[in-house]
């Protein structure tokens, strides 16, 4: 085989960089100089498809270098974060971090097979999705106050589709029936898809979901929305009352989501992506898009805040899981 005085250039080049513990993409040009895999631990569709696609446009742009997403679900998500933990540190995979596989995970699984604050280091966050509690229409209770009221008159007699144990779906209804004093049954589903497709059909009761997947229906006419678990109404659905409006604040709740890179990655590589991921996350066109469907920009996120803030929410998620009565598997 015959080598070219360039390719035996390249090879020395690489070389040396190894021997000297740089990383090979510095010494072969401005990271970052080939595409990016970004990692996202579910399967298209949904509000994690909706919102890496709206991200990874924007950053590619930012960036010069195409993002590739690659859908990897699997375990709540938390098959396709292993697969990113074990990822090279050289910044060409991201992870596409969510309340589920960070904060809720540790709760769920004995042996998580990755560390959330060991194992990456935070970037950026991303979204904030509450959740709205919709109703088939065929159903007595036409406000919050009124399910309340019926579901103390019979208890365990409403039932709840989520799209799994331990989900954001569960955990969201969990903490409201705990709020409330009330009991529903709980009616999992392999994926928020087929448990929303039975609640339109009027086999289940309610579902604690969110607006990107339910507005359409609401304005529809096929399921109607009692509240929104937000502070402030969200503009994707403003009609809706919130948890704190109704007196039920303590039942506020919402998934969140962020970018984060396998530990060990270089620092100048984790700036220049933090760098550009707060930039689009603060970008005007990012924000009314995220917000029509239902989710709010954390743009005070950023790489110093981020891991604080899911230091914070992994004891807060592990005591709704224990109150959920789900069990580490």
């Amino acid at each position: 085989m015959r080598i070219t005085r360039r390719a035996a250039w390249s090879g020395a080049c690489g070389g040396l960089a190894a021997a000297l513990g740089l990383p090979l993409a510095r010494a072969e040009g401005t990271y970052p100089n080939r595409p990016i895999t970004w990692i996202v631990p579910f399967t298209p569709a949904g509000i994690t498809d909706v919102n890496s696609r709206l991200v990874a446009r924007k950053l590619g742009e930012r960036l010069g270098q195409s993002i590739i997403i690659e859908n990897r679900p699997g375990a709540g998500g938390t098959l396709g974060t292993e697969l990113a933990a074990r990822a090279a540190a050289d910044g060409y995979t991201m992870i596409y971090g969510t309340q589920g596989t960070l904060a809720t995970a540790p709760a769920l699984f004995r042996r998580l097979p990755y560390d959330p604050m060991g194992s990456f280091i935070p970037i950026q966050g991303m979204f904030e999705t509450p959740n709205v509690l919709v109703v088939h229409p065929s159903r007595p209770y036409r406000t919050a106050a009124e399910l309340v009221a019926y579901a103390k008159r019979h208890p365990g007699r409403i039932n709840f589709a989520t799209s799994g144990v331990g989900t954001g779906t569960h955990l969201a209804a969990v903490l409201f029936q705990t709020v409330a004093g009330i009991e529903m049954t709980h009616i999992p589903y392999p994926g928020s898809g087929p448990a929303l497709n039975d609640l339109i059909a009027g086999n289940i009761d309610i579902m604690f979901d969110y607006a990107v997947a339910t507005r359409a229906h609401i304005e529809g006419g096929r399921l109607r929305s009692l509240l929104v678990t937000a502070a402030e109404p969200i503009p994707a659905l403003p009609q809706v009352p919130t948890v704190a409006q109704l007196g039920l604040g303590d039942a506020l709740s919402a998934s969140w989501s962020g970018i984060l890179l396998p530990a060990g990655t270089p620092q100048p590589i984790v700036d220049r992506l933090a760098e550009a991921a707060e930039a689009v996350i603060r970008d005007p066109e990012i924000r009314q898009v995220a917000e029509s469907n239902g989710s709010r920009p954390m743009v005070e996120l950023n790489k110093e805040r981020f891991g604080r803030f899911i230091q914070e929410e992994i004891p807060r998620w592990s005591e709704i899981v224990r109150r959920s009565g789900a069990q580490p598997s």
